[in-house]
């Protein structure tokens, strides 16, 4: 798809607004020297205005995701001495959720926290940088091969080459694997689930298409109104804190965890790259390395937050469940059948040749080094879990 070029009148307010980073903006108050002889004042030099920055996300100001980005937004302007400062803007403020990647690559927004799957309209292999085959990799071991196994030049190629877009990204935020959401009615067979109307996004939408469902690509304010109205009938979306907050557990009762139809997110961070160029080599570091930092105190607050929202939920009534064997056996089936056809895209086979020679390596060391952790769980907590 042609993506639309930046007007020159956007060109030229980015560039006033950087100014500052290459002119300057210091000035000199000197006080004069009076008569009587005394000293001339020191001189004081004025600090520039702040370089400000306008970030917008895919979820609505309510999502918990709002709180990660703002962790991202705080160590940025805290590094950088507050040279930088950030606009956070949830989805809609500047475009739609789905429209952040045009939004950066035509300059009306600078930097977008998101997904990749959202732009998967445009690309199919945007799936791949996260919502792909999982091949038994967990999401950090896929945000590794980001970063150590050629993935991040992929999507460079991707995004710069094959689509021509200004834009560069970033991933951060390993996700815990996504539930295959909520139901009204238990599903412990494929059968159960064949001919519901579900929610969920890229390649997984023909994953599970292919196992007899009939799939809706909505953004994340959208799906509780949808289950309302009828227009589906069983949806996922990511974890119990954004589910909690949507009011999943209002229009259905049945949550269940564990799924491989989307096992290896992170977060998307997406820079404009001629705003980037642009910046002083520290500032640009600072943008990149806060991703990481950010990773980190991301990967904390989820795991406090998504385990106490959990407990909420049951507290409420909501019956949590592990998707059954049957149900996650034919999800790797189907991506058996769905793996070659993506393969047909040159492109697409070079992801997936580098991800899975990358999982095969990775995970057999993760696997083998891994001590059983469920066994030391029930032996401390015997009873607890409900498998």
């Amino acid at each position: 798809m042609e993506m639309k070029t930046k007007s020159e009148d956007v060109k030229s307010k980015e560039l006033s607004r950087r100014s500052f980073l290459t002119k300057g903006a210091t000035g000199v108050v000197a006080g004069g020297a009076a008569a009587t002889g005394m000293f001339a004042a020191p001189a004081v030099h004025a600090q520039p205005a702040p370089m400000v920055l306008k970030m917008q996300t895919s979820w609505p100001s309510s999502d918990i995701w709002m709180t990660f980005a703002q962790q991202y937004v705080d160590r940025v302007e805290a590094m950088s001495g507050g040279r930088l400062k950030i606009d956070l803007l949830p989805a809609g403020a500047v475009v739609a959720a789905f429209q952040v990647l045009d939004g950066v690559n035509d300059g009306v927004i600078d930097i977008a926290h998101s997904v990749p799957v959202y732009w998967y309209g445009k690309n199919k292999a945007a799936s791949l940088f996260g919502t792909g085959p999982v091949f038994g990799g967990s999401a950090t071991t896929m945000l590794s091969w980001f970063y150590a196994g050629g993935g991040e030049e992929f999507y460079r190629e991707l995004t710069q080459d094959v689509m021509g877009l200004d834009v560069v990204g970033l991933l951060g935020f390993p996700m815990p694997a996504q539930p295959f959401g909520w139901f009204k009615e238990q599903v412990n067979t494929v059968a159960d689930i064949e001919g519901f109307k579900y929610r969920t996004v890229g390649l997984a939408a023909d994953l599970l298409q292919s196992m007899g469902m009939s799939v809706a690509q909505l953004p994340g304010g959208e799906i509780v109104p949808a289950m309302e109205r009828g227009v589906i009938d069983a949806f996922e979306f990511n974890n119990p804190s954004s589910d909690m907050r949507f009011g999943a557990q209002d229009v259905a009762k049945n949550y269940y965890l564990s799924s491989y139809h989307q096992a290896s997110e992170s977060f998307e961070f997406l820079f404009n790259k001629s705003l980037m160029e642009d910046l002083e080599p520290d500032l640009q570091a600072i943008l990149r390395h806060a991703v990481e930092a950010a990773s980190t105190s991301n990967t904390a607050l989820a795991m406090d937050n998504y385990s106490s929202d959990l407990q909420k939920l049951q507290d409420e009534g909501v019956e949590v469940h592990r998707t059954s064997k049957e149900i996650l056996a034919a999800q790797l089936e189907a991506w058996d059948k769905l793996i070659p056809t993506l393969e047909e895209d040159p492109f697409m086979k070079r992801v997936l040749d580098s991800q899975r020679a990358w999982v095969e390596r990775v995970t057999f060391y993760e696997l083998m080094n891994s001590p059983d952790y469920q066994l030391a769980y029930e032996h401390y907590f015997p009873g607890k879990l409900k498998l």
